[in-house]
């Protein structure tokens, strides 16, 4: 599978090994229906200029951006933009630059999660190794990609610490038994409405789906509060996603 950007590895400013902490966004965009009225010469325009942008900040290494289709899969989203970027000012930035494209004149975005990577407080003891992918991600090795916000119940906060480690043991348990399914959580408190964003990838869109239903039975489910709107969406290339607009 061709991508639009590769994962850069690099040194912290921090001390040790310590890897810098990311913003992330997760940009959903639908296309209006007027734009596949128009002549293709314009909307072909249009699909290059947002591809330009798109490439321009990639190459000058501003951020990662895994662009992702999601047409037939939501009846109100048709391109995912999964961005990755060292300062959250990037993610502006983009969006704007996007927004004065002849395309981006006719995108709306009904979904858009923002959040940063974070070490977690819960310990996997099954993968201690674990921590220092949640701080750096690395994207876009699967085809298939699920996301949604999640909110826990405030009384989960007010649980003792043991207590919460030992459903979150039995929630990466489960996890564990489904190997294909890699998941990426960033953190939103106080950046977006919800306090998680959980991104989900595989090739095997089963296993993701006995996955989930698995957690429902989980303890910890029981201090779920919200967990959608949940985006799929299938990779492909940057002119892949846009030709799947149509039109």
């Amino acid at each position: 599978m061709s991508k639009v950007a590769t994962q850069e590895k690099g040194a912290d400013s921090r001390k040790g090994s310590k890897l810098a902490r990311q913003f992330v966004s997760f940009c959903i965009f639908q296309v209006e229906s007027a734009w596949r009225r128009l002549s293709k010469e314009e909307r072909e325009r249009g699909k290059d200029e947002f591809e330009k942008v798109v490439h321009s900040f990639v190459s000058e290494k501003k951020c990662q951006i895994l662009p992702y289709t999601t047409v037939g899969m939501k009846s109100d989203a048709d391109i995912m933009l999964w961005v990755i970027a060292e300062e959250m000012d990037t993610v502006q930035e983009l969006a704007s630059a996007l927004a004065s494209t002849g395309l981006g004149n006719y995108l709306s975005r009904p979904y858009s999660f923002l959040s940063m990577t974070k070490r977690s407080m819960y310990i996997d003891k099954l993968n201690p190794e674990h921590e220092e992918d949640r701080v750096h991600l690395i994207p876009g090795k699967y085809k298939y990609l699920f996301v949604y916000p999640f909110v826990k119940k405030r009384e989960w906060y007010l649980l003792p610490l043991t207590e919460r480690q030992e459903m979150m043991d039995e929630h990466i348990k489960i996890g564990s038994r489904y190997p294909s399914v890699k998941l990426n959580t960033t953190y939103s408190f106080g950046l977006d409405d919800q306090e998680f964003v959980v991104a989900f990838e595989t090739d095997m869109p089963s296993d993701f789906l006995d996955l989930v239903q698995e957690l429902r039975e989980s303890k910890a489910s029981a201090y779920t509060l919200r967990d959608t709107p949940i985006v799929t969406c299938i990779a492909r290339t940057l002119r892949g996603a846009l030709d799947s607009l149509g039109g």
